[in-house]
């Protein structure tokens, strides 16, 4: 069946940037939008909802307030019409739980009848000026085909196994389906071995700790040299702000890689509060200086992963500073190796319309687009590469859905702040000046 009417922007995919997209959107009278997505539902990491576990960026980054503070999709006006914003208010906490801001998506969800589930798209095609959006609904099998001007891409990143380690073994589990197996663990598992530096491998590690049975050995292995918190200071903070993006997205391509190299511990860190909370707990387990029967172990690369054994999983690691290469045995391994982007098999027929750089990654236009026309096909997380970590962050989704709505309307419908850093990243203003005026 073809779905006869045209639309202005079809999204593809529903997570937090899409539906921050769609609810920006959704008062502009002029843009026909339409949003899809193969879930039957939105639950943002459902494996990884762990109780108490906050935001790490404040309540405002949500759907629509650093873009308009005065939107009724506004977390805020959420609290009011569910009956909690006094309670908001008592806690005096900028960082919600995970659990709430999850509901609080949903909610924005039963306020956009543009949002659909259950529709998984499997072919675009170009033709006559439109793209042709293939869909198949995922419950009846219905085959759609819905036209649109332009496409926002928003499907996301997805779990990253790296490549030595065995998919297929049961015992291997990634941190994004932790809770799913987490009764397992804790029944079953005698030895466990977490792998990764950053917040989701924190968490798994915390939550085991507290709950597990005093008898199952933990073990936590980092690469890096230490377990580093997220950097969070506020010069730092600077760095996710407009003129950051600007500032980066006008380096060449080899500098932007040199860049992003030295930036993992703003982007890639724990949580401070939650490496204290972890050392704190350990250190009471410690009190009568009993074993805490945990190992946790920085500086080791995990090398190889042997499964051949059905009784327990060998690791073999290297510790890196000193060059001395150990095993490790566990009964389980979970691995907070991360999530990458992979591009959609429903892009093959129109590759052509797509550019691309130097690597084969999109060559993102500074206006978030990627097709050579500049303002067809727009991707949202995808452009670490060209615009920063701050792709990645919840916090700038709404700068950058502005930037996108304005683009695709001609004009700024949200204002949107160019500068707002007290620090200058780019010096080539000063360059030409007497240095007596500097």
């Amino acid at each position: 069946m073809t779905n006869e009417a045209v639309y202005n922007v079809i999204g593809i995919g529903i997570g937090p940037f899409n539906l921050g997209l769609a609810a920006l959107s959704n008062p502009i009278s002029e843009l026909k939008t339409l949003f899809l997505d193969q879930r039957d539902g939105f639950d943002w990491h459902p494996g990884l909802m762990i109780d108490h576990v906050t935001l790490q960026t404040p309540f405002l980054c949500d759907c629509v307030s650093m873009a308009d503070p005065t939107s009724p999709l506004s977390l805020l006006n959420y609290l009011k019409e569910t009956g909690r914003l006094y309670k908001f208010f008592i806690r005096e906490n900028f960082f919600i739980p995970r659990k709430e801001y999850n509901r609080y998506c949903q909610w924005v969800i039963e306020q956009l009848p543009q949002c659909r589930f259950s529709t998984q798209v499997m072919d675009i095609t170009y033709e006559d000026g439109l793209y042709h959006v293939t869909t198949v609904h995922t419950k009846t099998k219905e085959t759609t085909v819905f036209k649109t001007e332009r496409l926002i891409l928003g499907t996301g990143t997805q779990p990253h196994i790296p490549s030595f380690i065995p998919k297929d073994d049961s015992r291997v589990i990634h941190t994004s389906a932790y809770l799913y197996r987490k009764e397992e663990l804790l029944s079953q598992g005698k030895k466990i071995a977490i792998i990764g530096s950053g917040q989701s491998a924190a968490e798994v590690f915390y939550d085991l700790l507290q709950n597990r049975n005093e008898k199952t050995q933990l073990g936590w292995y980092s690469r890096p040299d230490r377990f580093f918190p997220m950097e969070y200071s506020k010069l730092t903070l600077e760095l996710t702000s407009p003129d950051y993006v600007e500032y980066f997205y006008n380096r060449s391509e080899s500098a932007r890689k040199t860049i992003l190299s030295k930036q993992q511990a703003q982007f890639k860190g724990i949580n401070y509060d939650l490496i204290n909370d972890i050392y704190d707990f350990i250190y009471d387990l410690n009190i009568d200086n009993a074993d805490p029967n945990l190992k946790i172990i920085p500086n080791s690369q995990l090398n190889k992963v042997d499964n051949s054994n059905p009784d327990f999983i060998n690791l073999e690691f290297t510790q890196l500073e000193q060059d001395v290469p150990y095993d490790q045995e566990a009964d389980y391994l979970i691995l907070g190796t991360g999530y990458r982007y992979h591009e959609p098999a429903f892009l093959k027929n129109i590759q052509s319309r797509i550019k691309r750089d130097s690597s084969g990654l999109f060559d993102v236009n500074r206006n978030y687009s990627i097709d050579h026309n500049e303002g067809e096909i727009y991707v949202l997380h995808a452009e670490v590469h060209t615009h920063s970590y701050i792709s990645t962050d919840l916090g700038m989704a709404a700068y950058r859905n502005s930037y996108i709505i304005n683009d695709i309307l001609g004009r700024e419908h949200y204002k949107i702040e160019k500068k707002i850093a007290f620090q200058d990243f780019d010096v080539e203003k000063y360059a030409d000046l007497p240095t007596a005026k500097i």
